[in-house]
Parts: C-alpha cells; sequence; structure tokens
C-alpha cells in the first residue's frame, strides 16, 4: 500500500465493516491485476534480490496500511492522516538523499514546499474526543516509508513481477493475522467493487512510484508522491461539493508551487 489509497481505503471503514477485510480483498485484487500486468509487458522472472526486496516491501506495506486504516478508524483523522503522510515521505528522501547526494537547490526547496503542503493539505476538523492514534501514525508512516526505500531497490525493468509478490506477501501476512488472531474479515458484498477499485488504485500507484524511481530520483519521487493528499481534498470538492478551507487551499497552493520547483530544478 502507499501514495493515495489511505484515504479512500479509510473511507471504507465502519463499525460493520472489518478492517482486515479491506486490507485482505485490496490486495488480492491488486495481486491478480500486477500479474495479469507482468505477463502482458513480457518481463522475465524476478532475481532473487528482486523477490527478497519484494517480500520485504510486502509486510512493511502490510503492517503500514494495517496500522493506518486502524488509526484513521480509531484515531483522529486530523492527527493521523498528516502524521503518517509526513513520516511516510520523509524517511525515503533522506535515503535518497543519503545515497544519492543532495538534489539542485531548486529542487530542494521544492521538497520542502512539498512537505509543507501535506501538512497543510492532510489537516482535517475533527474536534471528537477519545485516542488521538498518534502511535498508530508513527508506525504507519515508518513503515510505509521504508516500504518506499525497499521498493526502490528493484532491478530495472521489473515492476509488475515484484508487484505480485510484494502483494501476495501483504495478503498472506494479513490472513496469518486474521487465522492466529481470529479477526472478523468478510466484508459485506455491496464493499466488493470499491475494495477491486481500491486494490487496483494500490498497485498503480507502487508501480508508477517504481517506474518514477527507475527512470529518476528516489527524494524526488517520494515527495511528488506523498502530495496524494492535494487530490483527495480536489476531488472532494469536486465530486461531494466539501468546502476548502483556508489552510487546504494554502496547501494545494504550495503543492502546485512546490511542483513547478521540482520540475524546473530537474530539467
Amino acid at each position: 500500500m502507499t501514495w493515495g489509497t489511505g484515504d479512500f481505503g479509510g473511507g471504507l471503514l465502519s463499525r460493520r465493516t472489518p478492517l482486515f477485510g479491506v486490507v485482505l480483498g485490496s490486495q488480492l485484487v491488486g495481486m491478480a491485476v500486477a500479474f495479469v500486468l507482468a505477463i502482458v509487458r513480457g518481463e522475465g522472472f524476478p532475481s532473487t534480490a528482486d523477490i527478497g526486496w519484494s517480500v520485504v516491501s510486502g509486510l512493511a506495506g502490510g503492517i503500514g496500511i494495517s496500522a493506518l486504516y486502524q488509526g484513521l478508524a480509531v484515531g483522529q483523522m486530523g492527527v493521523v492522516a498528516p502524521i503518517t503522510g509526513v513520516m511516510a515521505a520523509l524517511i525515503p528522501v533522506g535515503a535518497g538523499i543519503a545515497f544519492e547526494g543532495l538534489p539542485p537547490l531548486l529542487v530542494l526547496f521544492g521538497i520542502v514546499l512539498a512537505l509543507v503542503a501535506v501538512v497543510l493539505v492532510s489537516r482535517v476538523a475533527d474536534e471528537r474526543a477519545g485516542p488521538s492514534g498518534v502511535g498508530l501514525a508513527l508506525v504507519a508512516g515508518t513503515t510505509i516509508g521504508l516500504l518506499g526505500v525497499t521498493i526502490a531497490q528493484i532491478s530495472d525493468g521489473h515492476v509488475f513481477g515484484p508487484l505480485t509478490i510484494l502483494r501476495g506477501s501483504e495478503a498472506l501476512l494479513v490472513g496469518a493475522i486474521v487465522v492466529v488472531g481470529r479477526k472478523s474479515w468478510r466484508p459485506e458484498r455491496r464493499l466488493w467493487p470499491r475494495l477491486a477499485g481500491v486494490g487496483i488504485m494500490d498497485m498503480a500507484g507502487n508501480g508508477a512510484f517504481i517506474l518514477a524511481v527507475q527512470a529518476g530520483s528516489l527524494a524526488v519521487a517520494a515527495v511528488l508522491s506523498s502530495l496524494y493528499p492535494v487530490t483527495t481534498v480536489v476531488l472532494a470538492t469536486i465530486v461531494l461539493r466539501e468546502p476548502v478551507t483556508r489552510s487546504h487551499a494554502i496547501g494545494i497552493v504550495l503543492a502546485a508551487a512546490a511542483i513547478a520547483c521540482i520540475a524546473g530544478g530537474s530539467a
């Protein structure tokens, strides 16, 4: 799981929607689609190293997405969303700078703007009492951030084959948790189309991220992918007619400026 599906998947959760059903269903759909695309694309069988990185990425992703959805379900979205988003961006950005060196100054400035934009756009007015979900957000952000680093290690030319293994690893992890913990997991039939959509978008996001890293910089790919809350806010405004708050508007403007800086500095 990464980059953009957290908000959609979290939106499926309710008291009657099992957390692990959302995770397991979406990952199985993503695995099936990735397998078909690997065949259509004519990818060779992944190397031993790629299989290892894919399994590690799957375990990190399984933990991350479960913690994120649980945090969104029981905690405060205004706390969970920005912490997860920033942590998920900072870890691969830091790794990219450490391994690949500092990007041009304009790109670095764009990265800073993007991180500020993530915080502003992820803010949610949530005044309810109860647990904040900080612990779950830190777990989710850290593991999703590590997923960004490990998935970037996949060899050039391999995308959907490793993603099939990644999704299978996530599904096995969640399935083991369901069996050992005797967790409820069967979602209502009416939710399956939405679960399929989440799985497809999740897989597409991971695939695009791998291709972006193979074509350029890990730091740049990570920070641009972290701007997914902007899309969520814009879609909520257009489709659901939700009002845009001041912080959201500022965040959207900063996100646009960040993209322009990163694109200009990378040219």
